[in-house]
């Protein structure tokens, strides 16, 4: 048995949590995996010394020059002082030398940048934060630039979208190292309540959509969460709000953002996913549950928007329920 090493590059204004989160999920591995194994956390930057991150947090770090030898995972962090260092062409050169003897490269949030401006990512599906996917596409456009996913992984290359979701993707990578009963433990040990999926969009339903001005469309979309097995057809839904069909189509995609199917279905998904890693309700129940009325349904709906169907999502990312 032997450390696996990880190498994680960060730079003035770098966001404290695209770093020190992932470094947590792996040292928190470290620390239930047998003495011997496990990883072994560097921090390195240009020049090395103080670096100040985004938040003022001031983190110390090793020269760039100081890695040598194999890498097993390097990790590059981003944050607000993203588009100053690809200037740095030294910084971008090593990341390129760099990788080619690591195991795999990752990136957090803007980090994809530095590896899209070193050439790593070239002729790859990618993601990064949100806010940041079209001019990401813009500026790389060998690159396929998805903006949903919370990460991306190719197994020698991965991306993984803003702040948070570094450790969603760090924990996989653990789980590709040791197994699922070591990441759901690093899960539990971290208290990382929704253990997600690479697939997962990186807004829930509640997120994603605005709140509606309307204050009754607005009580609307609090009465649905709780009443996801109700008769939610656009035509109760615009009863319920005492509007036309069409006025209540119409306000609901202009002030949510979405059509009340869409939004509705979306919860479901959101719900079952719950229900899938967090207990041991059968899939048929679970439908009911939700609203989607019948098993098959919410396969095809579930699938649809996540990817996976259901039997497999709950294999995946049960916390230690039924499997089936």
């Amino acid at each position: 048995m032997s450390f696996r090493r990880v190498v994680a590059v960060v730079f003035p204004g770098f966001q404290a949590l695209d770093a020190t989160g992932p470094l947590e999920v792996f040292s928190a591995a470290t620390r239930l995996l047998p003495s011997g194994s496990g990883y072994r956390v560097e921090l390195v930057a240009s020049g090395g010394g103080l670096v100040p991150s985004s938040s003022g947090i001031v983190m110390q770090t090793r020269e760039l020059g100081s890695v040598r030898g194999p890498v097993d995972t390097l990790l590059v962090a981003g944050g607000l002082g993203t588009a100053e260092v690809l200037a740095d062409r030294p910084l971008v050169d090593w990341i390129g030398r760099t990788a080619t003897r690591s195991r795999r490269v990752v990136s957090v949030c803007t980090g994809a940048f530095l590896l899209a401006e070193a050439g790593l990512l070239d002729g790859r599906q990618v993601t990064t934060h949100w806010a940041w996917c079209e001019r990401l596409a813009d500026e790389y456009p060998a690159l396929d630039v998805d903006p949903d996913p919370i990460y991306v992984d190719h197994g020698d290359v991965a991306t993984s979208a803003g702040v948070t979701s570094g450790m969603d993707l760090a924990l996989a990578l653990v789980g590709t190292d040791h197994g699922q009963t070591v990441s759901l433990e690093v899960a539990r040990r971290l208290v990382m309540f929704l253990k997600r999926p690479g697939g997962q969009s990186q807004f829930s339903g509640h997120l994603r959509d605005q709140l509606a001005a309307r204050p009754a469309l607005a009580a609307l979309q609090g009465w649905l969460a709780d009443h996801l097995a109700a008769d939610l057809s656009v035509a109760a839904m615009a009863e319920r709000v005492g509007m036309s069909v069409r006025t209540f189509s119409r306000a609901f995609r202009a002030e949510v953002g979405d059509t009340p199917a869409n939004y509705v279905e979306r919860l479901r998904v959101e719900a079952a996913r719950r229900w899938l890693e967090d207990s041991d309700r059968s899939i048929p129940g679970i439908a009911r549950a939700c609203g989607f009325g019948t098993v098959e349904t919410m396969y095809r709906v579930f699938q649809r928007v996540v990817h996976v169907p259901p039997a497999e999502y709950r294999r995946k990312f049960s916390r230690g329920f039924a499997t089936a």
